[in-house]
C-alpha cells in the first residue's frame, strides 16, 4: 500500500512539474508571437530597405534586380485590395498572439453580405493591436462571425512602399488608407467587404495612455463622406482596453516634443511617440513587448447610409452626428462588462 501510494504521488509530481514547464513554454511563446509583430511594425520596412539597397552592392545584385523590377509591375495591387492569404491569416502564431493579453472580438450584430461597411476602430492606441489581431488573422475568429464578411485593416499608404513589409501587411488583408484603395474596394469589388479605419490615427494615438478612454473624432469626418459617395453602412467599434498595454510620455501642447510630433504628423503622416512596455523575460522591466492587458473589440450595429454620389456638408455632418451618438451609446452600454464604472465617460474630442 505504502508503495503504490508512493508511486502515485510520484506521478502527480511529476504531472506538476510537466503542467508547469509547458505552462511556461506556451507563455514565452505568446511573448515571442508579440514581440515579432511589434519589431515588424517598427523596423521591419526600414530593415528590408536597407538590405535591398546593400543587395545591389553585392554579387547577388541580380536578385535585388529581379525583385525590384517586381516591385515596380506589381506596385498597385495593395490599392486593389492586396493578395490576402488564408494560409497567413491562420497562422499559430497568431492564437499565442491571441492568448498573450488575451483578445477577444464581441460581435452585437449580424452584417449583411450584400452591403459594405466602413467600421470605424476606436481608440488607435500605440500600435492599434486589437484591429491587427482581430481583423488581419483569423485568430479570433472574424471570418465565422461574420460570415461572408471579408475585413481590409487600413494602415499608412507609406507602409507599402517598404519591400518585403508590404507583402506581409497584404497577406493579411490590410490596405493602405487612401482614397483610391477605399474607393476601389467599395465600388469594384463587389459586396461583402468590411473596411477597418482607425479613424483617430496619429493625432490619437499621442493621448494614447493607461486609464483614458479618449477618441479623437469630432472633426475627422472624411471617413463618413466615404460611406455616403458608396452607400456603405457605418459600423462604430470600440476596442476596450487598446489603451492599457503601454505606458507613454505625454508631451504637453505647447511643449517642443508635442511640436516635434506634430511636425512628424504633418508631413511624415505619423507621430512618434515615446514609449514602452515589459521587457521580454520579466514583466518588471522595461521593453517593446506590450503589457498583458486584455483587449476586448466590440462591434457595434450598423449604420445605414444611403448612397449619395455629391454629398452635401450637412449630409455628412448629419451623419457624423449620428455616428458620434451611436459610439458613445456603445461604449456606455459595455464599459461595465470590462472593468470600467459606471461613471466613466468616453472623452470625443
Amino acid at each position: 500500500m505504502g508503495t503504490g501510494s508512493s508511486i502515485l504521488s510520484a506521478l502527480q509530481d511529476l504531472f506538476s512539474i510537466t503542467w508547469l514547464n509547458r505552462s511556461k513554454v506556451e507563455k514565452q511563446l505568446q511573448v515571442i508571437s508579440v514581440l515579432q509583430w511589434v519589431l515588424s511594425f517598427l523596423v521591419l520596412g526600414v530593415a528590408c530597405s536597407a538590405i535591398l539597397m546593400y543587395t545591389f552592392c553585392t554579387d547577388c545584385w541580380l536578385i535585388a534586380v529581379l525583385y525590384f523590377t517586381w516591385l515596380v509591375f506589381d506596385w498597385n495591387t495593395p490599392k486593389k485590395g492586396g493578395r490576402r492569404s488564408q494560409w497567413v491569416r491562420n497562422w499559430a502564431v497568431w492564437r499565442y498572439f491571441r492568448d498573450y493579453f488575451p483578445i477577444q472580438l464581441v460581435k452585437t450584430h449580424n452584417l449583411l453580405t450584400t452591403r459594405n461597411y466602413i467600421f470605424g476602430y476606436h481608440p488607435h492606441g500605440i500600435m492599434g493591436l486589437g484591429a491587427f489581431c482581430n481583423f488581419s488573422t483569423e485568430a479570433t475568429e472574424v471570418s465565422k462571425k461574420f460570415p461572408g464578411i471579408r475585413p481590409y485593416l487600413a494602415t499608412l499608404a507609406g507602409n507599402f512602399r517598404m519591400p518585403v513589409l508590404r507583402e506581409y501587411l497584404m497577406s493579411g488583408g490590410i490596405c493602405p488608407v487612401n482614397r483610391d484603395t477605399i474607393d476601389y474596394l467599395l465600388s469594384k469589388n463587389g459586396s461583402g467587404n468590411a473596411i477597418i479605419i482607425v479613424v483617430g490615427g496619429a493625432a490619437e494615438s499621442l493621448s494614447s495612455m493607461p486609464g483614458k478612454n479618449a477618441v479623437t473624432l469630432r472633426n475627422r469626418k472624411g471617413f463618413v463622406k466615404l460611406a455616403l459617395r458608396h452607400g456603405a453602412d457605418l459600423v462604430p467599434t470600440y476596442s476596450f482596453g487598446e489603451n492599457e498595454v503601454y505606458k507613454q510620455v505625454i508631451f504637453e501642447e505647447g511643449s517642443w516634443g508635442r511640436w516635434v510630433q506634430k511636425k512628424f504628423q504633418k508631413y511624415i503622416g505619423f507621430a512618434p511617440c515615446i514609449f514602452h512596455g515589459r521587457g521580454l523575460f520579466s514583466s518588471d522591466t522595461w521593453g517593446l513587448v506590450p503589457y498583458s492587458k486584455p483587449i476586448t473589440t466590440v462591434v457595434g450595429e450598423p449604420i445605414t447610409i444611403p448612397k449619395l454620389e455629391h454629398p452635401t456638408q450637412q449630409d455628412i455632418d448629419l451623419y457624423h452626428t449620428m455616428y458620434m451618438e451611436a459610439l458613445v451609446n456603445l461604449f456606455n452600454k459595455h464599459k461595465t462588462k470590462f472593468g470600467l464604472p459606471e461613471t466613466e465617460v468616453l472623452e470625443v474630442n
